[in-house]
């Protein structure tokens, strides 16, 4: 039986912020959803997450895994008191249990596997991962005693020959539950933090064992916003080599974001300070950026955005948006269509051959097949208490500054003249214009100011 136990209580006042540590976000995703996740790969037969401070906010951002169970840690006295805690609620302490940090958030389940296939092979009572760091400040030294773990020192209170030891504890175990139970509550704090540390169990247990790793960047723990700011960089080139790999290039890889879930086609090219996000799709051929923010959409083949935002959308083949169009929620712009420069689509479907080129707002609309829309055209949707839709059939031509005062239904074929205020639906082939009589007075004289 393997069970998982994540520390997630700390305040991480490093942080300066009043977002718990744990919550903080790697690539679009929490610290601690990604240890969670890891650990998911394990197929553990359950999980503890041990939350303390804003407990309530930890634990509503974790939704979609029904072997988690939360243990509340008050107060937090150290690891050791969280894994009391978690012995205290816990009836049964059998099996292994895994135990590691919410702010290791790179930390990979091959590495978590190779630690308890260890623990297995040895029959060990505690295994734990280490790493050799050149400065090793601010992390607890293992010293060995031939192929056991003897102890573990705390940095504050390491002696001067102490510190010297590169040989760091990376904060994971691997414990037979059984034998931790036994002594854990015999821990006490009497150590310069006055903290209960879990690491004092090793002394403890007999059959400790250190499973060394090369630190390759994994073992990285989030203190503060460097931190933070050095694994996003670090998960960001890892995901833009993968896409490079795959066939994308990019002009400025340095200035792109790439989200985890995005999948990008061959021969598709990012130009700089573009940020692809959420579960977006991007096919072939296409030319994303510069500029440019896509999130949770799918763009189709051949495709060109350019200083744009598309969100919750769908973007055919062969269609050109920008620069400076923001394409919203619940819009699809069908095959070989062009959204121009400063362009607004929100909640519409633009039918194949469309055409939006400047200066227009297009809102809980359909257009139809082979329709051009009239720079500074305006869909009037919203009436105050509720939006409403305008169609417009295929093959129509609506002229300059058109206002529709929705709901509005046009024909095919239907042409506006600029300027007007459309306000009733019109048949096929209609001309719709609607303006006062142009009134030109003479010799007129302006006011004097």
């Amino acid at each position: 039986m393997l069970s998982v136990a994540i520390l997630a209580a700390g305040k991480g006042t490093r942080m300066e912020s009043s977002l718990p540590k744990v919550l903080h976000k790697i690539s679009g995703k929490s610290l601690l959803q990604r240890v969670i996740d890891s650990c998911v790969e394990l197929n553990p037969d359950q999980i503890f997450v041990i939350t303390g401070h804003k407990s309530k906010e930890v634990q509503e951002s974790i939704t979609d895994n029904k072997k988690i169970q939360f243990v509340i840690q008050d107060p937090q006295s150290g690891t050791g008191h969280a894994i009391q805690v978690l012995c205290k609620a816990v009836k049964k302490n059998e099996g292994k249990l895994l135990v590691l940090n919410g702010d290791v958030p790179l930390i990979k389940p091959e590495t978590l596997n190779k630690l308890i296939n260890l623990h297995d092979s040895k029959n060990a009572n505690v295994s734990l991962i280490t790493t050799k760091k050149k400065n090793p400040y601010g992390y607890g030294r293992v010293f060995l005693k031939g192929d056991f773990i003897e102890r573990i020192v705390e940095e504050k209170d390491c002696n001067d020959l102490e510190k010297e030891n590169p040989l760091i504890n990376a904060g994971v175990y691997c414990f037979n539950w059984g034998k931790l139970s036994e002594i854990i509550n015999t821990l006490r704090s009497n150590n310069n933090q006055k903290e209960i540390y879990l690491t004092d169990t090793i002394s403890l247990l007999n059959n400790s064992l250190s499973l060394e790793i090369e630190d390759n960047g994994e073992l990285q723990g989030i203190n503060n916003r460097i931190q933070l700011s050095e694994c996003e960089e670090s998960v960001q080139n890892s995901i833009k080599e993968k896409h490079m790999l795959n066939g994308v290039t990019f002009i400025n890889k340095a200035s792109c974001s790439i989200s985890e879930e995005a999948e990008i086609g061959k021969d598709v090219v990012i130009e700089a300070n573009t940020h692809i996000r959420g579960n977006t799709k991007i096919n072939s051929h296409c030319t994303i950026g510069p500029n440019t923010f896509i999130e949770n959409s799918n763009v189709g083949l051949h495709c060109e955005i350019s200083n744009s935002t598309v969100y919750d959308s769908q973007i055919i083949d062969h269609i050109k948006i920008g620069p400076f169009s923001h394409i919203r929620p619940n819009s699809k712009i069908s095959s070989f269509s062009k959204i121009g420069n400063f362009v607004e689509i929100k909640n519409s479907q633009l039918e194949e051959k469309s055409k939006v080129n400047h200066l227009s707002y297009i809102g809980d609309s359909i257009i139809g097949r082979s329709t051009n829309i009239g720079a500074g055209t305006i869909t009037a949707n919203f009436d105050g208490q509720k939006k409403h839709q305008t169609k417009i059939g295929k093959n129509s031509n609506i002229g300059a500054n058109t206002v529709f005062v929705a709901p509005i239904n046009l024909g095919e074929s239907v042409t506006t003249g600029a300027g007007s205020v459309i306000t009733k639906d019109s048949k096929d082939n209609t001309l719709a214009i609607s303006r006062t009589k142009q009134v030109n007075v003479e010799n007129w004289e302006k006011k004097k100011s």
